[in-house]
Order: structure tokens, then sequence, then C-alpha cells
């Protein structure tokens, strides 16, 4: 006799001669699902989708357009920067951490994601106002901050405005006014006081700065790189084992302290989306994960035991790249990488590219090994650069790769072509066509990125970063007219708390009752931008197909 469970089981699991989907998802996406929460089938019906009457031509999608030359799309994560910096980590979703990013990067908090404020987030780039482009500076074009630098003076005796001309600031009348307001009877000015000291900014960086994020070495080229405050570890290393560090999505092997249960409770709502470390590699680590979300049989998260010498053995991994030509290049091959990364001597945690939740390997594999193989091919010039990396080493620099093109890096990684669409050239209508025609059940099945312009005043208190690469997640239609939104995430993991942010368009955070694929990501750093507010903001969206 077969019971109604087991009925329903056979109906719903792998009768015979059937796949069994459960066991086909798992394997496409590398995660385990738990087969008991499947909603009922009431719960899941198909939102239909309502076609406009805009829409392109059936059956077409935009042609492409020709690709452009050079591109230096790289934003700094100030999050990671910070915490690299002082030594603590910051909470993330707090809105006092927004104050400490401004102390200690020494910019007010809205000035730092638009390279037309020359933010130190934008170190090693400038901006060609015509175009709304950034170009990259040069070593020469550098300026090395010391402390003397940053000395302003004693501003406790001034009793007038004429008292400002005595110390340096020249000209008063003159001077910039970047907030005034009456309060109680009183004139409260903020004046641009850059000529009694000076701050970090994209041309004037600190030494400790610019080892960890730029490859300008200033005659240091000689000695082994390795960040301020960090030392090269094992992802195998003891400090490590005291987390349960899976390689794959798949549970805590064992508990600690006693919290198993609690433990795994909060472990299985956690992800390994990649996430930008303290660099400027934003295009880099978008590229990583557009390929990573629409295949993520693609990335190769299969590690090997490799016998070394005196017995010790050590874990590689491998990964092949994709000759595309230009920048960050090489010629396509297979380059294998070991486990050492720069952790943060002070909080034990990779300085640079990691997991969300900070339990998976394969993002730092994966951005070290990239750095690996565009540094054997070919310098950011374009010459051959074949010696100037000692293979002997895994200790790779992993600022050479501080600005670049995250669309080419998505064929750079799956080995399709890539395709750019400029949004000046293209209807919000093909915009969004572009995003359904490479996408199944509202998500992307063909990786796609986008970058934004360098500049503009949509970008003060968006949640959107100027000169910064994002992965395009797949689409969604909402409201009575039927409003096409598409869904970015930002690489750097961090979706801004309200108060900070606001502005029409943008949905500061995606849910699944939202978008039905939020479910399978973790959603910090993931919103929704309407197809008009789209094209204001970015420059170029691209797939590699």
């Amino acid at each position: 006799m077969v019971s109604s469970s087991s009925q329903s089981d056979s109906s719903r699991g792998a009768s015979a001669g059937n796949i069994d989907a459960y066991a086909l998802f798992e394997a496409l996406t590398g995660h385990k699902i738990d087969r008991r929460s499947i909603p009922s089938s009431r719960t899941m019906s198909e939102d239909y989708e309502v076609l406009g009457d805009d829409r392109p031509l059936l059956g077409q999608e935009p042609s492409p357009d020709e690709p452009p030359k050079d591109v230096n799309i790289g934003a700094i994560n100030p999050y990671a920067l910070v915490e690299a910096m002082i030594g603590h980590r910051l909470d993330r979703h707090a809105l006092s951490t927004a104050r400490i990013i401004s102390d200690v990067l020494q910019t007010d908090y809205e000035e730092l994601f638009d390279l037309k404020h020359n933010s130190v987030l934008f170190a090693g780039l400038k901006l060609n106002e015509e175009n709304r482009q950034a170009e990259e500076l040069s070593e020469k074009e550098m300026q090395i901050l010391e402390e003397r630098d940053l000395v302003t003076p004693d501003l406790s005796r001034i009793k007038k405005l004429d008292d400002l001309e005595k110390i340096g600031l020249k000209e008063v009348g003159d001077t910039r006014i970047k907030m005034a307001r009456m309060q109680n009877g009183k004139l409260r000015l903020v004046l641009d006081g850059q000529s009694l000291g000076r701050t970090v900014g994209n041309h004037d960086i600190t030494e400790t700065i610019n080892d960890l994020v730029l490859p300008f070495r200033h005659g240091k080229e000689d000695r082994e790189w390795t960040p301020p405050n960090s030392s090269w570890r094992d992802m195998n290393e003891a400090f490590f084992r005291s987390i349960p560090r899976r390689f794959m999505m798949d549970g805590p092997p064992f508990s600690f302290g006693g919290s198993h249960h609690s433990f795994r409770e909060q472990y299985q709502h956690r992800f390994d989306d990649p996430t930008q470390g303290a660099a400027s590699n934003s295009w880099l680590i978008a590229a990583i994960f557009s390929v990573f979300w629409a295949n993520p049989a693609m990335i190769n998260r299969s590690t090997r035991l490799v016998s070394g010498p005196m017995d010790r053995n050590r874990r590689t991994l491998a990964v092949k790249f994709h000759d595309k030509g230009g920048r960050n290049n090489a010629e396509t091959d297979t380059v294998e990488v070991d486990y050492q990364i720069p952790v943060n001597n002070s909080t034990d945690l990779p300085i640079y590219a990691r997991s969300s939740d900070g339990y998976e390997t394969w993002p730092s594999l994966y951005e070290k090994a990239f750095v690996k193989w565009m540094s054997h091919g070919k310098d950011n010039n374009g010459g051959n650069n074949r010696n100037t990396v000692d293979d002997s080493s895994d200790h790779i620099d992993l600022t050479k790769a501080h600005n670049g093109d995250p669309i080419k890096a998505m064929a750079q990684i799956n080995g399709r072509e890539p395709r750019y669409y400029f949004t000046d050239r293209h209807s919000g209508a093909e915009l969004a066509g572009l995003v359904r025609a490479c996408s199944v059940n509202k998500r992307t099945i063909s990786p796609m990125a986008a970058w934004t312009h360098a500049t503009g005043d949509m970008f003060r208190g968006s949640n959107l970063v100027a000169n910064h690469a994002y992965s395009i997640l797949g689409w969604v239609s909402e409201g009575q007219e039927e409003n096409q939104y598409i869904i970015v995430r930002n690489p750097w993991g961090v979706t801004e708390p309200r108060g900070l942010t606001s502005y029409p368009g943008l949905l500061d955070r995606v849910e699944p009752e939202f978008w039905p694929p939020a479910a399978l990501l973790d959603r910090d750093g993931v919103f929704s931008v309407e197809v008009q507010a789209f094209k204001k903001y970015f420059a170029c969206i691209g797939v590699a197909k």
C-alpha cells in the first residue's frame, strides 16, 4: 500500500525515467535546498509578463555597439578599505558607519561617490569632464602625502573673518560656501578650506592607501608586495579552522561553542556571493558574480591537493581564462593558485575579495587567479610583461587590477563574446528588452554587467556610485502601469541604510516577494532601478554570450 505522502513525493521527485528536479537544481547552482520547505504549487503561480506597446520588434535584440577602446571602471569599496585601515569590522547597516567612513577617508560622505569631487575612492583616476569618463593617472601624477601635509592650523583663536586670511585662507570673499543656514539667530557657514589643509583624494593619497589599492610602488618595485598590517596566510591555517569553512555552500560541518542549532539556523540563510574587498576592482568582482549568477556550473570551485616539499601538501585551484585583447589580458591559458591570500593581522579577515558570508574560499581564489593570469601576459600598456612576475611565488600583487572593463572580463571568464550597448544610443524599451532576452523566469541566464557615468548630480544620495561596475541579475514589472525595473547588484555587497539615500526610480532593497529570484542570493547590495532611471545613471550595459 502506498501512502499519500509517498505519492506526493513521487510526483514531485524523481519517478521512474524522470530527472530529479531537486538534484538538478543543486547540481546547477552548487547550493543545497531543503525539500521540506518547498511551498505548494498554489503559492508558486507564474507571474505572467504583460507586454508593452513600445517593446522591440518580435524576435529582435538591439544591435550591439562598437566596443570601446579604453575602459577605466573601478571604485574602491570604502567599507572594506576603512576596515583594513583601522583593523576593526564595521556595521554596514548602521547610520553611524557613514560618519566613521567620512572621518577616516577625510571626505564628506556625500562627496565620496562622484569623481568630480576628486574622491579617494577613485584613486589613480581623473575625470574627463567632456565625455563624463574616467582616465588613468600615471605614477608621476600621484603624490604620497606625509603627516606634515595633513597638519591643519590652530583655529581656536579665530574671532572674525579677517583672521582666516591671517592663517592662510586667502581672498575670503571669493571662497566657495558649501552650506549656509540660519539657526537661532546665528549664520552657520561651511567654507571650502582646501588651502588651509590637504586631504586625501584621487591624486593625493597616504602611503597606506597607496599600498592597499594602487600598483604604484614609488621605487619599491624590488620588494614583494604585502598590504599594510597584513600577511600572506593560507586559508586552511589554524586561524581559519576556528570557523567551519566549506568550499561549497553545504552548511557547517560541525558546531562550536555549544550553539550548533542556532549557528546552523543562521548559516543556512547565508550565501557565497563574491564581495569586493579593499580594492578598486569592482569591474572584476562584478564580472565574476555575473558569470556565477547566470551559470554557477561555469565557475570552477573544485580544488586539488598537491604534494609539496618535506611532505607538506597544499590545495590549489585551476581556472581557465580567455584572450579577448586589450588591457588586463593575456593569452588563453589555465592558471593555478594556492590558498595564500593577504589577511588583515588585526581582524584575521581577507583584505580583498571574499564571499558575502565569509565562509567560502573561491571568490578570493578567483580574484587571485585572474590577476595572476593577466599579470603573466601583458602589462596595462599592452607590452610584454612575462618576466615581471616571479613564477616561484604565488604572492600576486592584487592591486594591478585597479580599473578595467567588466563586460570584457565576463567574456574572459566564460569564453564568450562581449557585446556593448551604450544607454544614450538605445531606448529604455530596448534596454529592458535586452535584459529580458538574456533572462528566464526574470533571472539572467547569460552574464550581464553595466557601469555608471563617472559623474553626475544624480549620484548624491542615490545608493549608486559613479564610475562603478554592477552585475545585472534580471528584470521585473511592478505597479498598475507595469513599470520596468532592472535588478542590479553592487559588488560591495552593501545597501546603504535608510536615511542616507532616496531617489525616484530606485528601490533600496529587493525581497523575494518583489522579485522571486532574490531568494537565491544574499540581498545586501541588490536593488532595482527603473528603466528610465537606469538610462540616466548608467553609461553602458553589456552581455557575454
